[in-house]
């Protein structure tokens, strides 16, 4: 199976990405398709046996929109301008027009040749002249409409297409009639209707592309940390080059000031780095050889030279992009619900107003009234902002996650962050730094503690657990030489295993000891250790205990003050390690975590996600290390901190790029206000429609309140503006707690 993300146009309202959606999840060979209406993507899963890009984008089209290929960048200025030109010049025709049809009403001053009373066929020409310019401004409604309709899938624009059509021919019969000299027929035009509905339409979806484009800013600008080109080192002299024309295993050179142009890793020189859009770190990195970079990074002061690594889509701000952009193809179960009954409200609506319409003419009204009322009754009932609803605030919660250091893979997680009621955090490496160092040593050995530690470090070396960092550090740090390391194994939850110099060494916890069924003589050592908050590394020669080594972590900061905060948010939190029991006390007892599990095993870890789970708790997983990531996987939401295992990241829903576990809180209060502002959405969405169908019809007219289409279509723009005006509070919502 392979996946795709295809950039659509002609996506005007849910209804549309609803039956865009449902047409390609009927295709044979595709797996699953999802359908963004406000980043207007489609990210589809297909059998490449079957079908290619070809085939998707045929589909596409056969649904009544247009493919633009794969998506690779977000250009949201060429489509603006484009918009903007268009809609200045029919904002002005919809003015001269309104002044030509309505001014005599208020005795404004009118041409001889186009006025209503004094020319009445000239005047019916103009209005028609300008109703056919609308008529074309508005095509792709009407295309999409009429599209729609044929895949029985009517949507929004399929009510305005009918309505528009339907004023449109029955003021063409009109005008017939006055050519011929019928002239009482020109208070039975309705190009108004025609040319205003259109106008508004247009005004809405205008607004709605100017609000979609402000949610996609914060991933464009993320598009733009890296520059446009790159210097080369080719044979010892420089090359300036386009970004595109850097390649794998390429000579990248960086001067002070500059930023970064691919990811890759230093061979030469020093600098430090800003690397804040990433990691969250204000302060510059010092870094230098065997050390890796950032494209985008700047560097502040010092000359390097990087062997690239990750071009184009496998660079970190393209995996980034990616995720983000991948996450608002998702749908949250509350948007599905808007989907659903979306998909009911179109033809219902258009059942009502062909039943109103008959109704109308049995009760004597003319043709020409009940034509009015049909009309009023598909505009005003147009799903716009129901359409916009979830959607938009989906995407407006993404992106200020992603500003925030938050990526979120889907867009559930968005709607059930708030649920969560039970967070386990991992120790080492999550609610600690990682950055070990080797604090004690008990040697009961006869060679000496630099020994000791050059075969231990060797050993460590190869293991991608954050205790073996404190060991190659302490290598690198004394200029120790690594030795010839052979049969390296892993034994999860244990510890791991290999051979220097023709011996066996195995380093672990006290539990690989039981399971070698080594007694351990040195328990009083261990707790003594532990006390002190070490973690604690049994070293095996053979079937001997040679030593016992204490390495001492860092707690994360702010973390007291994280734990303190989610417990007055009455959420439980959890200490879950393999780590033993004492060394997990001391550092539960000093961030204010009550209740730990220790001296766990992977297997373990997933077991108590799964029980808690089982007691009807909403449970999120934080961790970073491979031991981590079935626990991760089988929490009802996983996090994984950036500086984690490549493993630990896949199996998560959430990957916190600054390593502050902060970002949870930030998470949980977007979640909170954007499921409330999705709510207040629906409810102005719906209320709009249970108020405006009724008075449409006609209900309210024997009070005397009637609206006509041009009135309707002004509400729908109304309705809009509403929900997009409330989804932006998100934006003032990261001003007010973000800062």
């Amino acid at each position: 199976m392979k996946k795709i993300i295809l950039s659509i146009e002609g996506m005007t309202c849910s209804a549309c990405s609803n039956g865009l959606e449902k047409y390609l999840n009927k295709q044979e060979g595709i797996k699953q398709a999802s359908v963004n209406l406000v980043m207007a993507t489609a990210s589809i899963q297909y059998d490449e046996k079957i079908l290619n890009i070809e085939n998707l984008n045929e589909f596409v089209r056969k649904a009544g929109f247009k493919s633009l290929g794969e998506f690779k960048e977000i250009n949201i200025e060429n489509n603006k301008r484009k918009n903007k030109k268009y809609f200045i010049f029919f904002t002005i025709l919809a003015v001269i027009f309104m002044y030509i049809s309505m001014g005599h009403m208020i005795n404004l001053p009118s041409l001889k040749f186009i006025d209503i009373n004094l020319n009445p066929i000239g005047y019916t020409i103009c209005l028609f002249i300008f109703a056919v310019l609308f008529i074309i401004y508005g095509y792709d409604i009407l295309k999409n409409g009429y599209k729609n309709l044929i895949h029985k899938t009517p949507n929004m624009d399929t009510l305005v297409g009918i309505g528009v059509l339907s004023s449109f021919l029955y003021s063409i019969y009109s005008a017939i009639l006055i050519i011929q000299g019928d002239f009482s027929a020109t208070h039975n035009l309705y190009f108004e209707s025609v040319v205003m509905v259109i106008y508004f339409i247009k005004l809405g979806r205008y607004l709605d592309g100017l609000s979609k484009d402000k949610t996609k800013e914060a991933i464009q600008e993320l598009v733009k940390i890296t520059p446009d080109h790159a210097t080369i080192k080719v044979n010892n002299k420089y090359k300036e080059v386009t970004i595109d024309e850097v390649h794998k295993d390429d000579i990248v050179v960086s001067k002070p000031g500059e930023r970064i142009s691919v990811d890759g890793i230093i061979i030469d020189g020093r600098a430090h780095l800003d690397e804040s859009f990433i990691t969250g770190e204000s302060k510059p990195v010092n870094k230098g050889i065997g050390e890796k970079v950032i494209a985008g990074s700047i560097n502040y002061d010092g000359y390097i030279e990087y062997k690239a690594e990750k071009i184009g889509k496998e660079s970190t701000i393209s995996e980034i992009v990616k995720l983000v952009v991948e996450a608002t193809n998702t749908k949250a179960p509350i948007a599905k619900i808007a989907d659903t009954i979306s998909s009911y409200f179109v033809p219902s609506v258009i059942i009502i107003a062909i039943l109103t319409f008959i109704i109308y003419l049995i009760l004597g009204y003319s043709f020409s009234s009940s034509l009015i009322v049909f009309v009023t009754i598909l505009v005003v009932a147009c799903p716009c902002s129901l359409g916009l609803a979830t959607p938009l605030a989906i995407v407006v919660a993404e992106g200020l996650c992603a500003s925030n250091g938050i990526l979120v893979k889907k867009s559930k997680i968005i709607e059930n962050a708030e649920k969560i009621d039970t967070i386990v955090f991992d120790k080492t490496g999550t609610l600690t730094y990682g950055t070990l160092k080797i604090s004690s040593i008990k040697n009961y050995s006869s060679i000496s503690d630099n020994e000791l530690l050059q075969i231990i470090g060797s050993i460590e070396c190869k293991s991608t657990h954050p205790i073996a960092k404190a060991f190659t550090d302490y290598l690198k740090e004394n200029n120790i030489k690594t030795l010839e390391v052979k049969e390296f194994g892993n034994v999860s939850g244990y510890g791991i295993i290999g051979k220097v110099n023709k011996q066996k060494y195995i380093l672990g916890n006290s539990k690989m000891l039981k399971s070698l069924n080594i007694e351990n003589i040195y328990e009083k050592d261990e707790y003594d250790l532990a006390k002190e908050g070490n973690s604690i590394i049994y070293v095996v020669q053979e079937n001997k205990i040679i030593a016992l080594i204490g390495v001492n972590d860092i707690i994360r900061q702010n973390a007291e003050d994280i734990i303190h905060e989610l417990h007055k948010n009455k959420i439980d939190t959890i200490m879950l390690t393999g780590d033993n029991k004492e060394t997990a006390q001391k550092i539960a007892q000093d961030i204010g975590i009550t209740k730990v599990i220790s001296n766990v095993l992977p297997a373990e870890k997933t077991k108590v996600i799964k029980d808690l789970k089982n007691e009807n708790k909403n449970v999120m997983m934080c961790g970073d290390g491979i031991n981590d990531s079935p626990a991760i996987a089988t929490a009802n939401i996983g996090v994984s901190i950036k500086s984690g295992t490549d493993i630990a990241i896949d199996s998560s829903d959430v990957i916190l790029t600054q390593n502050n576990l902060n970002s949870i809180l930030k998470l949980i209060n977007i979640s909170k206000k954007s499921v409330k502002i999705i709510k207040q959405n629906l409810f102005f969405a719906f209320f709009y429609n249970i108020l405006m169908i009724p008075i449409a019809i006609g209900l309210l007219r024997p009070i005397g309140i009637t609206i006509t289409p041009m009135i309707a279509s002004l509400a729908m723009v109304i309705s809009s503006l509403t929900v997009i005006t409330n989804t932006l509070r998100l934006k003032n919502y990261k001003k007010a707690h973000f800062k």
